[in-house]
């Protein structure tokens, strides 16, 4: 959403909009000049030519009640993107259950650093740009394709990527199934003259394979495929390795920690190369890449010695990642603070999220409470059931109140060459924010 705020800012609109609590994304809109308020209210739109809205909010909203009881043009999120990609003669459009920010911004740095000038939005700020957009030619427009609520499915890809097909927003999908058929539809929005981008590590990626109605280009660190990393290694958490494609090797070695980066780095590359970049260029864009917010993003360093960072997982696939990564970067105690996003997932995904903790190594986990977002809590669960049963797989679990609290705590247990791992897509960063009241000068 913020986004499109910019975007449709820079094109000359007049923009305002909610949220509901202050963050560094909320304090960047309004430096821009861009109104953001956090309490709804009706009269926020009674002036407005239209209402662009997403579909995480809740229709009881004042703002959408009275913009749809007084026939103000509602338009989704997906639609208004849809709309201005129109403009743009190549549109590639990043999807997966994980990492959709990250390729994306490796698209980016790879279209930016070949000099085909991409106008870009994201899911997160770039740190390349400071920002969640680039604003460039019509040439190449990259974008980040979220899934929930079949949002995507109002895009207009020409590419299609498609790095993981998993379970995922219980709240609207209630099967696999029903998952792998939205991502089939999104990769047959490219056309028959489209291309999507697969991932042939996963499995099911590889079940709707067969059915893509559109050319299929594969990667794979593992098995036969288009684009095939080789040579891997690890040095202190970051990847070196080849991609091997049409019988020529180019070498990559990433700035952002990660083993799951190199499948991330396959797919940004094999998009770009599909789309006329010099293969070594795009290998050099993706060794120049220095990640986007809040994914294993390095915030400050306490005056007792310990690295602050943040980051947004918050999927039992993507916990697992973050931790080992954050665990070959990490030299000392790992502890962990984790908030839990939404009360479906927490709970239908109950024995994931146990089983990401207790078999990563993190040293200490601290449980904040559920962020209920757009959800009340019928399903009985708890992040203190969490930790409870984190801490009956032998893992060091506690559960915590307020941010305060939960960085007072984690402060004064760490000290040089420790890490505290502030992790998930709610409002945890506060943590963050609060600690770094204790940076070094």
């Amino acid at each position: 959403m913020n986004s499109l705020a910019f975007l449709a800012m820079k094109r000359g609109y007049s923009v305002s909009g909610y949220d509901r609590a202050p963050s560094a994304i909320t304090a960047r809109l309004e430096s821009a000049g861009i109104p953001v308020y956090y309490e709804s209210s009706a009269e926020h739109v009674k002036d407005a030519d239209a209402l662009v809205y997403t579909v995480a909010m809740d229709a009881a909203n004042p703002e959408y009640a009275w913009a749809k009881e007084h026939g103000i043009p509602l338009i989704s999120r997906a639609d208004f993107l849809g709309w201005l990609m129109t403009g743009y003669e190549r549109r590639i459009g990043v999807s997966g259950t994980h990492g959709k920010s990250t390729t994306t911004g490796m698209i980016a740095r790879v279209l930016t650093h070949a000099g085909a000038d991409p106008t870009v939005l994201n899911g997160a700020p770039m740190r390349e740009t400071g920002a969640v957009d680039r604003i460039g030619s019509h040439r190449f427009f990259a974008f980040e394709a979220c899934e929930y609520m079949d949002s995507f499915l109002d895009f207009q890809p020409t590419l299609a990527v498609i790095l993981n097909i998993e379970m995922d927003h219980v709240d609207y999908f209630s099967s696999l199934e029903q998952i792998r058929s939205s991502f089939l539809k999104f990769a047959g929005l490219t056309g028959p003259e489209g291309i999507a981008v697969l991932n042939l590590d996963d499995e099911n990626c590889r079940r709707i394979l067969p059915s893509l109605p559109c050319r299929a280009v594969t990667f794979s660190r593992r098995g036969s495929a288009d684009y095939v990393s080789a040579g891997e290694s690890m040095a202190g958490g970051f990847a070196s390795f080849d991609i091997l494609h049409g019988g020529t090797s180019v070498h990559v070695d990433l700035k952002v920690p990660g083993e799951h980066n190199i499948s991330n780095a396959l797919a940004a590359f094999a998009a770009a190369v599909e789309y006329g970049i010099n293969p070594v260029s795009a290998a050099e864009g993706l060794s120049s890449y220095e990640g986007i917010a809040r994914r294993m993003e390095r915030l400050c360093g306490t005056d007792r010695g310990a690295d602050v960072y943040s980051d947004y997982a918050h999927h039992p696939t993507e916990i697992a990642a973050t931790l080992k990564a954050a665990r070959a970067v990490c030299p000392g105690k790992l502890r962990v603070v984790f908030q839990p996003h939404t009360y479906s997932r927490t709970a239908e995904l109950f024995d994931g999220f146990v089983s990401a903790f207790a078999d990563s190594g993190a040293d200490e986990v601290l449980f904040c409470d559920i962020y209920a977002a757009r959800e009340t809590n019928t399903y009985g669960v708890s992040s203190a059931q969490l930790a409870d049963a984190v801490s009956d797989r032998g893992k060091p679990a506690f559960h915590a109140g307020s941010f305060a609290e939960v960085a007072d705590w984690a402060y004064g247990r760490s000290g040089a060459g420790d890490m505290i791992l502030v992790m998930g897509a709610g409002d945890v960063e506060k943590v963050g924010g609060i600690l770094k009241e204790h940076s070094k000068a």
